[in-house]
This record gives structure tokens, C-alpha cells and sequence, in this order.
């Protein structure tokens, strides 16, 4: 996910006749975010990135692998840093505990990750007020981290996707 220091507009509610003013920032200063949500408990683990790429996720998913000890089933869309020779490799070397599905493409609705980038985005970044970029990331930083994400992809996926994971090995 990129997080930019404009503000993203969003509905706000204001007396009639007074028009809201939302502050914007002219440069396009950015960072982007790498996240993970424990789908069985609504953990975020997040990390702020300089850039997306095979490399900074086989990175990202090195820090997973040593969060989670055990088996790791890990859903993927089709961003292009999902895939690479870095990535290959860390796939291969351990491919007795983690197991890579992908989403369909174009599907993002499916992700439950990207209703964690849109809540908080939401509560973050929409119509922000903030003066510091920084400030601005570590509170998003923050709020992916500490905060519990309510999510029913288990009961909604689960049998589905266990199914056809065992079907395919």
C-alpha cells in the first residue's frame, strides 16, 4: 500500500453555510506500507517500506517467518512485487512451512488486507490535518499495528480454500 502526504478527500459533515478546509500538502511525498493480517484473530503486522519490490517483500516475509515458527499459509494478489527470483527462492527454500496461494486477479474485495489499507486509511489519512509527514506515517503505523481488524474470511473462505489446498497437493 503507498501512503501519500496529500490528504484523500472524503465525505465530512459541517454547519450549513461553513465550508471545511482541508489542508494539502503541493509535493507528492510518499511511503508504502507491507502488511500482513492473521486472519484467525485480526492482528496487523505492518511495516513501512522506501519501496515495493521482489526484494523488500521476501524481506518482509523473512520477518514473518520468524513471527509465525509454524506453518504459514500465505495469500497473495498479483502485484507485480509479489513475484520475482527473490521471492521464488524464499519459497523454495521453505516450502515445508509456507504454503502461497494467489487471489484471482483483479479481486481485491477478496482481500481482506485491503479492507485494513481502506479502514485505515479511513481513520488515518482521509481529510488529515497533519503538518509532519512523519507524524502522518507513524500514526498510520500505529493504528495497523495496535489495532484489532475485524475480519470473517475463515468462516467465510476457509472450507473452500482448505479444500481445494488439499486437493492440490
Amino acid at each position: 500500500m503507498s501512503l501519500y502526504f496529500q490528504a484523500t478527500l472524503t465525505r465530512v459533515r459541517s454547519p450549513v453555510g461553513h465550508t471545511p478546509i482541508i489542508r494539502t500538502h503541493p509535493q507528492r511525498d510518499h511511503v508504502h506500507f507491507y502488511g500482513a493480517l492473521e486472519v484467525r484473530t485480526g492482528r496487523e503486522i505492518a511495516l513501512p517500506a522506501k519501496e515495493q519490490t521482489s526484494l523488500t517483500t521476501a524481506n518482509f516475509l523473512r520477518i514473518l517467518l520468524l513471527l509465525f515458527p509454524n506453518h504459514l499459509l500465505l495469500l497473495l494478489d498479483h502485484a507485480p512485487w509479489h513475484s520475482g527470483p527473490e521471492l521464488d527462492a524464499l519459497f523454495t527454500e521453505n516450502e515445508d512451512r509456507l504454503h502461497v496461494m494467489r487471489y484471482p486477479v483483479a479481486c481485491p474485495e477478496l482481500n481482506p488486507q485491503e479492507h485494513v489499507w481502506s479502514q485505515t486509511r479511513e481513520h488515518i489519512s482521509h481529510n488529515h490535518q497533519y503538518i509532519h509527514f512523519q507524524t502522518l506515517i507513524d500514526d498510520f503505523e500505529a493504528y495497523l499495528n495496535e489495532t484489532p481488524f475485524e475480519c470473517n474470511f475463515m468462516e467465510k473462505y476457509a472450507p473452500s480454500i482448505l479444500h481445494n489446498y488439499a486437493n492440490s497437493i
